[in-house]
């Protein structure tokens, strides 16, 4: 009996991990004495986070305490995509930080290319934003996650349905 084992090449993340991370954001807003007095607010939409702030210096600020507070969370930095900074009325600046989930087809390509190059044993097929990987043995299925690990791409990936 020829069984094969397969799983997906994801790039994803939890979003109530990503509000609890930016409600702690927050509330270290508000009690910080260099930001107290900024009205420097950190909001979360569907695909996106809006800071709005006084000055830059608070703006870094408040990328480093999400950063931390993200990773913490176990959430990678490679989800967030920081637009530029915009001037927002009264004085204040403000920017936009992209959520990015999937995989592109540049880097699914990538991926399979990657894969097919380095393991002979084991086909990667790209299904969409997933990319599939099929094979008969699970210790070719552990190295190709294992390289992948190494592999520094733009997203950040995970590996799900392992059976």
């Amino acid at each position: 009996m020829a069984s094969t084992f397969s799983f997906d090449i994801v790039s994803d993340f939890d979003r109530q991990e990503l509000v609890n991370a930016l409600d702690q954001t927050n509330r270290e807003i508000g009690s910080r004495y260099d930001l107290k007095d900024t009205q420097t607010t950190v909001e979360l939409a569907d695909e996106k986070i809006t800071v709005n702030t006084a000055s830059e210096m608070t703006l870094d600020a408040v990328h480093d305490m999400l950063q931390s507070k993200a990773l913490k969370r176990n959430l990678s930095l490679k989800i967030f995509d920081y637009g530029k900074i915009e001037s927002s009325s009264g004085n204040r600046i403000r920017q936009e930080i992209t959520l990015k989930k999937g995989i592109s087809q540049d880097i699914a390509k990538q991926i399979s290319k990657l894969i097919r190059d380095e393991f002979k044993k084991v086909q990667p097929s790209i299904q969409g934003d997933v990319v599939r990987v099929t094979a008969k043995d699970k210790d070719e299925l552990q190295a190709v996650m294992q390289r992948l690990k190494q592999e520094d791409l733009p997203v950040a990936l995970q590996f799900t349905n392992y059976r």
